[in-house]
């Protein structure tokens, strides 16, 4: 019975990741592609490097929620170094500069501080 147990509890986990899977992210003039990998600021497209693809991907999956930096540097890097989040607060000033108008002032991409990040949810 236990079995059965684990075994509903892993599946019914991975259908719940499946439906909660999104195709296009759209938030005011910022637009994901998620198939096509294409990030759009008002109708133009902009490049991403790896790392900024995948936290802006992750941030729009969980728009609304604040997420740690430990889950992020987890999600991006696969590990977690202890409390060095200063490559994550570069590449999430990186990705600032490339999305927002006033990355001084932003409006998709908003620090919980001391917690983590959040991006904005409509």
């Amino acid at each position: 019975m236990a079995r059965l147990r684990v075994s509903l509890r892993h599946s019914s986990k991975l259908l719940n990741k499946q439906n909660n899977s999104i195709d296009n992210f759209i938030l005011g003039d910022l637009k994901i592609e998620l198939e096509k990998r294409v990030v759009s600021i008002r109708g133009q497209e902009i490049h991403l490097t790896p790392i900024e693809y995948k936290l802006l991907t992750l941030l729009a999956q969980h728009a609304g929620k604040v997420l740690t930096h430990n889950f992020i540097m987890k999600e991006v890097w696969g590990l977690t170094i202890g409390n060095e989040t200063q490559s994550l607060r570069v590449f999430m000033a990186s990705l600032r500069r490339k999305i927002e108008d006033e990355p001084a002032q932003p409006r998709y991409i908003l620090t919980e501080i001391g917690v983590g990040y959040r991006m904005v949810d409509e």
